[in-house]
């Protein structure tokens, strides 16, 4: 047991935690406050604005008027009205506070006025729910406390409640409370990363100090501004810069991606303040600050030092949940959802109660950076992220901090709302590049297979799928990662600041890499609607789709028919864009992910042979060579994830302190 394990268990309450089956229900009079002590989780109403999807976020009224607030933490409900708490905001996580902290009971801390009845309940992990206890107000302002045993929730299970209002009764300042104060107070420092983002990342740290509680908490906020469009000149700056005073660090330095963005942000933060965490934080977020208190609350509490995650809300649809967490698939190394979750699920449409598939507790190997806490004692003993520019960094640093006996934990009610990637088509574009070489690294450091498993037969597919969809720049991409991986790791760092123009380059060798403002800048297409139908077939069955594949590649070997060179044979929404119709094709216009843009590809026979042959021939040099490439890489791995090392960096590539 650690130190801090041992003091944790010392103030424990010696008495045994409350029954969460209660026979006999309480006298209001009886649940008095007495026994809350630390702030866990603030109970939070809708903004005025939000339309009625992302009020399920907060509230459910299906049998209720709408309930009137009075800012973020009071409500008034009309009589006759019965509103439930049973939402991603307000309803507890008990499951990882019962699996990860230190605690054995919580407090439900609820002030009334007026004539109401209070119902707590509980779920278990199969999402069935049970009435806990509940008490009859009679009316007037009055403070009530339910002390709850967390006991039943190793699997999974939530607690939250509902409010009968007999009269008109206002809900204020509620929330959830530990029953004893944590060891240490975490002092918590929080790291904004942008690129030409400035009005963004300054409306992520505008919400941050114009909430007094966050404001109180907040040892440092670092932005690290790594474009050419400063957040100095921004609107908003001043007024930020007036709430923070010294406690605003803004750090202009080159563009070194997200890796070198947040690895700015943790180093100022452990080398130039006393903060015990850290929470990296996205420019292009929109953020509910209890949010940042919810994270720093779990980790005063965690059995050890653990990292805490944010969910991600959809920010193009705010009542979904995007990603509830994440692992990477060892036997592929490639990230997915976790057991037991699924992308895209909508509170607008199926309010919590009716989700028994969010009632389960999730572990996860890693969580984005969008919004994650770090502890210091974590960068201590595992170092700093890995200088890769941007993807696989947050991945790879959840993988090492396991390893080093540093948990992940992507925590419920805690969430930003960010761009989900099911709006990008990164995969493909320039970021091509950084996907597959760090993902390459970052298997290195961590696959437990000699020869990477099934991902460089994973990779073949892959290869070979962009080349039947026309996408040679795509595969160019692959080519250079592949080259710059096998070259080993000692160049990785003088690289950083040039890597993202040389990817760029390469995207453009290729018409699929060049974006055209509109498919009308080009000729008519030269192929009817109805001769098009036949392709448009979606292949179903293995016979058919592999009659479907001999023929795409076959016909990737023909010659071009002149006319289609110049002439697009079709335009093609994004959507559509399948491998069994464009395989089949000449050419085509195909719209960009973010509806900006068309890229007009055009099948060149010589140049698939060309890149396919490329990619065989460097995917097996790979896989033969993957041991000796892994001994490389994790002996590296030390220096390039070195605190002075990154300081050394930081000193090269330059920088100025705002």
């Amino acid at each position: 047991m650690t130190t801090t394990e041992a003091a944790q268990s010392a103030a424990q309450p010696e008495e045994a935690p409350v029954s969460p089956e209660v026979v006999s229900e309480p006298a209001a009079a009886d649940l008095v406050p007495h026994k809350a002590v630390h702030l866990l989780q603030r109970v939070l109403m809708p903004r005025p604005a939000d339309q009625l999807k992302v009020r399920s976020l907060y509230l459910d009224e299906e049998n209720a008027e709408r309930v009137k607030q009075d800012g973020r933490h009071s409500a008034a409900i009309a009589a006759g009205s019965e509103v439930s708490f049973a939402t991603y905001f307000n309803a507890f996580p008990a499951s990882y506070w019962r699996r990860w902290s230190v605690l054995r009971s919580v407090v439900l801390q609820v002030t009334v006025d007026g004539a109401c009845r209070i119902d707590v309940y509980r779920s278990k992990a199969d999402g069935e729910s049970m009435h806990v206890t509940g008490v009859a107000h009679a009316g007037g302002q009055q403070t009530l406390e339910f002390e709850l045993d967390l006991a039943p929730f190793i699997d999974g299970g939530w607690y939250w409640f509902d409010v009968t209002a007999e009269t008109d009764t206002v809900v204020r300042e509620s929330g959830w409370y530990a029953p004893q104060a944590p060891v240490e107070e975490p002092r918590l420092a929080i790291g904004i990363c942008t690129y030409n983002r400035p009005v963004d990342a300054l409306a992520a740290a505008k919400a941050l100090v114009e909430d007094d509680a966050v404001l109180e908490r907040l040892a440092l906020l670092t932005i690290a501004d790594q474009g050419n469009n400063h957040v100095k000149d921004a609107a908003g700056y001043a007024d930020v810069k007036a709430a923070l005073g010294d406690r605003l660090h803004v750090i202009e330095q080159p563009n070194l991606g997200g890796s070198g963005g947040f690895a700015r942000t943790i180093h100022e933060a452990f080398t130039t303040s006393d903060a015990t965490h850290v929470i990296l934080l996205d420019d292009d977020i929109m953020i509910e600050p209890d949010s940042i208190l919810r994270a720093r609350a779990f980790a005063a509490y965690t059995k050890s030092p653990t990292l805490v995650g944010g969910q991600m809300l959809a920010l193009q649809n705010r009542s979904v949940l995007h990603s509830m967490g994440e692992i990477v698939d060892r036997s592929n190394f490639f990230w997915t959802n976790a057991p037991n979750t699924y992308y895209h699920h909508d509170f607008g449409s199926k309010t919590l109660r009716e989700s028994r598939d969010l009632h389960r507790r999730i572990d996860v190997d890693y969580n984005g950076w969008w919004m994650c806490l770090i502890p210091r004692a974590v960068v201590e003993k595992v170092g700093m992220p890995l200088p890769v520019f941007i993807k696989w960094d947050d991945a790879e640093y959840g993988l090492r901090a396991f390893a080093g006996g540093f948990p992940t934990v992507s925590l419920p009610g805690t969430a930003i709302w960010h761009l989900s990637w099911g709006d990008k088509d990164d995969a493909s574009d320039w970021q091509a590049y950084f996907h597959i070489r760090n993902r390459l690294i970052a298997a290195a450091l961590h696959s437990p297979y000699r020869h990477g498993g099934k991902m460089f037969r994973e990779m073949i597919k892959a290869d070979m799928r962009f080349l039947i969809n026309l996408q040679y720049s795509t595969v160019e991409l692959h080519h250079k990662a592949y080259r710059d991986f096998l070259a080993g790791p000692e160049k990785l760092f003088a690289d950083m600041p040039t890597s993202v123009v040389q990817a760029r380059k390469v995207r453009t060798t290729h018409a699929d890499g060049q974006v055209l403002e509109s498919s009308a800048d080009l000729p008519l297409p030269s192929m009817t609607t109805a001769k098009a139908l036949r392709f448009r077939r979606i292949p179903v069955g293995a016979r058919s789709i592999g009659s479907t594949l001999v023929k795409a590649l076959a016909h990737n070997t023909r010659p071009v028919a002149p006319d289609n060179v110049e002439t697009p044979q079709l335009n093609l929404a994004f959507q559509d864009a399948q491998w069994f119709l464009l395989s089949r094709l000449d050419s085509a216009t195909v719209g960009t992910a973010d509806g900006r843009g068309v890229t007009f590809r055009r099948r060149d026979p010589a140049t698939f042979r060309r890149l396919a042959a490329t990619s065989l021939q460097l995917l097996r040099q790979m896989s033969t060579d993957f041991p000796a490439l892994c001994e490389q890489y994790r002996a590296a791995a030390g220096e390039l994830t070195s605190i002075d090392r990154w300081t050394e960096a930081f000193d090269e590539w330059g920088y100025e302190r705002v």
